[in-house]
């Protein structure tokens, strides 16, 4: 497995997880980031008017990248992490599997959470990525040793 871990973290915390993860399966590691970064007024989730919740609110938004470069055709396998906003990934990540050929490509997704699960994440990206094999993985959320990651990874059907 030649795996890219791309990943958009917000705060941080996906980006401790996504690292860790790039270190147990020996994956290139690739920062998913918005063209204007958000700040914590823009994430503030109990204020409908804030940018998260803007974008959340409209599942056709594709908030802008910073770049277009992401190593993403000499993988096969993209673990894909992100925070769970509203119970699914930030539309953020559509923009970014909408940007790149992800054909016959296996896409595993793991993201961070204060209390939600991946909910219907899977689901709200597979129509930006067509061809491409989206599965659920896990929650990577605390300390997760590089064994427990490795084993993960490794046990996958992919």
């Amino acid at each position: 497995m030649n795996p890219l871990v791309a990943y958009f973290s917000a705060t941080g915390t996906t980006a401790k997880a996504a690292n860790a993860l790039a270190k147990a399966v020996g994956g290139e590691l690739y920062e998913i980031r918005p063209a204007v970064p958000y700040t914590s007024a823009d994430l503030n989730w109990m204020d409908k008017g804030s940018r998260s919740s803007v974008e959340m609110q409209d599942p056709s938004s594709r908030p802008a990248l910073a770049d277009a470069d992401a190593p993403v055709a000499g993988h096969d396998v993209i673990f894909l992490g992100f925070p769970v906003w509203w119970y699914v990934a930030p539309t953020i990540l559509n923009t970014f599997l909408e940007a790149y050929d992800f054909s016959g490509k296996t896409i595993v997704l793991f993201a961070t959470s204060g209390g939600s699960g991946l909910g219907k994440s899977a689901a709200g990206l597979q129509p930006s990525a067509p061809g491409a094999k989206i599965l659920d993985g896990r929650m990577l959320n605390g300390q997760v040793s590089e064994g427990e990651l490795k084993a993960w990874a490794g046990g996958l059907k992919l």
